[in-house]
């Protein structure tokens, strides 16, 4: 089935982690469509300097709550306040070897955390939902390009909270079918936007490969760690899906546009298509940034596997969305991020 997915409506859309990496460059993406946002975050690896940033992007004013989506007081006054016809989740823990160490931490934050949404949401009758997944659902893959229709399972305690909503998700459909919900399992987000104002900015040292590759390179951390160099791909290094993250931003308002038609439960892999090893995304960014990034392979690490990338075909059947940036673009827009921001946001907090 196809679904149209013109904007019929100007909408008013919670954010949850909207101060996030993805979350506020999704922001943009919205209220460039004319959506009024509301963001609401607890900041735990987030920075508000980066909303105040989006601010002076788009020129427009964001109301900012901050507090956890497990605070049911804070999330009903915001309901209380503004008029919520959707809302799009990307509050989350989402790190894998730290899943692997602090499992009941992930599943109270993630899990609990989407069913309290979920509970005011339900008491507001605001029946949209957009849910960040992952790729981690699909575990280690027997084969790829990955489809939606792959069986589900999981490697680690993350990607099992993110699997474990989306059941929580679908029964909830099952029990009253006026919610309709997008569940986007999305492959690798890199890059930023192209003004080099927000970009990913983790706590402490990076568990997602770009920003510590950018970190290398702008001579805040010494060298990168590859984990595992004998795996089955062709260089013995992962081999992942890299998304521009404006293109998954673009994915989410098309999402958003699909709610609007009612169509239920909805899956969807926003990804390429197309799969690199950790040892050519270092050579593509050094090419953007001139740099040479010094490394060193060492052990595997828990929970990861040889190889993911996605089939975005129905994604672009159905959501009439699909990637258009790639590789070049992802490096060059990560390395002026980083460059214009050696220490993040934290020079301005």
């Amino acid at each position: 089935m196809i679904y149209q997915t013109g904007n019929e409506k100007n909408m008013m859309i919670l954010v949850t982690g909207g101060a996030g990496y993805i979350g506020c460059h999704t922001l943009i993406t919205l209220i460039e469509d004319n959506h009024q946002v509301v963001v609401v975050d607890n900041l735990s690896n987030s920075s508000k300097t980066a909303l105040e940033r989006v601010e002076k992007i788009t020129g427009i004013s964001i109301p900012f709550i901050q507090a956890d989506v497990l605070d049911q007081a804070s999330l009903k006054k915001i309901f209380e306040e503004f008029d919520i016809d959707a809302v799009i989740h990307f509050a989350g823990l989402k790190a894998v070897g730290e899943s692997v160490e602090q499992p009941l931490r992930y599943y109270e934050n993630n899990v609990m955390g989407t069913i309290s949404l979920c509970q005011v949401m339900s008491e507001f009758h605001c029946y949209n939902l957009v849910f960040s997944s992952s790729a981690t659902v699909y575990g280690d893959p027997e084969s790829v390009p990955i489809n939606e229709n792959f069986p589900t399972s999981v490697t680690n305690p993350y990607g099992r909270s993110k699997l474990i909503v989306e059941e929580i998700l679908q029964d909830l459909n099952q029990a009253n079918p006026k919610w309709n919900i997008a569940l986007l399992r999305y492959f690798n987000p890199a890059g930023a936007h192209k003004s080099g104002l927000i970009g990913e900015d983790p706590n402490g040292i990076p568990n997602n490969l770009l920003p510590y590759i950018s970190q290398v390179a702008v001579g805040k951390l010494e060298k990168l760690s590859v984990f595992g160099g004998d795996y089955n791909t062709p260089d013995g290094t992962g081999v992942r899906d890299y998304i521009h993250v404006i293109d998954l931003a673009k994915g989410h308002l098309k999402a958003l546009n699909l709610l609007q038609k009612a169509p239920g439960v909805v899956v969807f892999n926003l990804g390429t298509g197309t799969g690199y090893s950790v040892l050519e995304m270092i050579k593509q960014f050094e090419r953007a940034s001139s740099k040479q990034i010094p490394y060193e392979i060492i052990a595997r690490r828990p929970g990861d596997i040889a190889e993911c990338w996605a089939n975005p075909k129905k994604a672009q059947q159905q959501l009439d969305w699909n990637a258009e940036l790639g590789l070049e673009e992802m490096m060059q827009d990560q390395w002026n991020w980083q460059s214009c921001n050696p220490d993040g946001y934290r020079k301005d907090a």
